[in-house]
């Protein structure tokens, strides 16, 4: 529905909209420079983006492993323990696919259920289109359950995903409106249509993450797109329900959406740059890492939520690197023993 609105091609776009495109564009003007400054940084980035984006993505979802154990899920080759961990090590091997042949991998239905049936670890119905209807249900503090939005019913799933590639590659060949915008637009309308069981969620930050390859952004191989709409969930969610609204009768209001994913793109090269540009290589790769992630914090934090924005990183390494933090002046210990909370000091050494 919203690739229909574009057909009719918009003689102009909201001014955030255009602004957030300027912005990327510059962004990608530095994205070789950014690239070059600090090789080993870089492959450090590699490595925690790709366990960042499978653990995130996950995440949102209300799938999770240990701690302890994300490092052996994503990169390890042991017996996974169970279905959770399957569809992180899942996620991961579809994000290796796309960073490794996004070139090859065009828009289109049988590159969508490659996508679901990889991240959903070739698992039951993986890669099948839903053949019941999947409304999206919200639940209240009180036990009720309503209904925040019907999706396209099963049995008009696949001629609605059919339109849905046809009209993306054509938006793509017509120019229509900008390439982002049109990704953006394939975006919302497949969360709209919600072609599979599960994993649509999932299956739409991989489709962002290999349109913006197709379009020269590979700040999704440094910085975990998943990890950052994770951390803006609510904004995501709150767009998402927005646009969503009157979608099946093609009135509804797209750009708040649209505008969330050219955000979030944006954010990433601005977190891409600030990592690059770290002063002094003495610091361990995890270390900075730890390092950038108390400074998103603006209030108190605990170590478990440093552990969740550091998948990968040891217990003991963060407990190390805040110690030295406070020695240093940069946090302060606001309460200790077991549930210790730390915060930020207003004037860090």
């Amino acid at each position: 529905m919203t690739l229909r609105q574009l057909s009719a091609r918009p003689e102009s776009i909201p001014t955030a909209t255009s602004w957030y495109l300027a912005d990327l564009g510059q962004a990608l003007g530095k994205q070789e420079l950014f690239t070059r400054q600090a090789p080993q940084r870089l492959k450090a980035l590699r490595e925690h983006a790709l366990i960042e984006s499978a653990v995130a993505s996950n995440r949102i979802e209300g799938v999770e492993v240990e701690p302890d154990r994300v490092g052996t899920v994503v990169f390890g080759k042991s017996h996974l323990r169970d279905r959770d961990e399957e569809e992180v090590r899942g996620y991961r091997n579809a994000l290796k696919l796309i960073h490794e042949q996004a070139r090859q991998l065009s828009f289109s239905e049988g590159t969508l259920r490659r996508l679901h049936r990889i991240s959903r670890g070739g698992i039951g119905d993986a890669g099948q289109y839903k053949e019941r209807n999947n409304d999206i249900v919200e639940k209240h503090p009180d036990g009720r359950t309503t209904i925040r939005f019907r999706t396209v019913s099963a049995a008009k799933t696949p001629a609605a995903i059919a339109e849905l590639v046809q009209l993306g590659n054509r938006a793509l060949r017509e120019r229509w409106a900008p390439p982002l915008i049109v990704a953006a637009a394939c975006n919302l309308d497949f969360l709209g249509i919600h072609p599979f069981r599960d994993g649509n969620g999932r299956v739409s930050r991989l489709l962002l993450l290999l349109q913006a390859y197709h379009f020269g952004l590979e700040v999704g191989r440094y910085i975990s797109l998943e990890g950052l709409i994770e951390r803006t969930k609510d904004r995501y969610y709150e767009t998402l329900k927005i646009s969503s609204q009157r979608w099946h009768e093609g009135k509804h209001d797209p750009w708040p959406y649209i505008n969330y994913l050219l955000y979030t793109l944006l954010e990433a090269y601005r977190e891409l740059e600030r990592r690059v540009q770290e002063p002094g290589p003495a610091r361990g790769a995890k270390t900075s890492l730890i390092l950038a992630a108390i400074e998103r914090f603006t209030g108190a934090f605990q170590v478990a939520d440093l552990v969740r924005e550091c998948p990968g990183v040891g217990v003991e390494l963060i407990r190390r690197v805040l110690k030295e933090s406070q020695a240093s002046g940069r946090v302060e210990c606001v309460n200790r023993g077991r549930n210790a909370r730390w915060k930020k000091t207003l004037r860090p050494n």
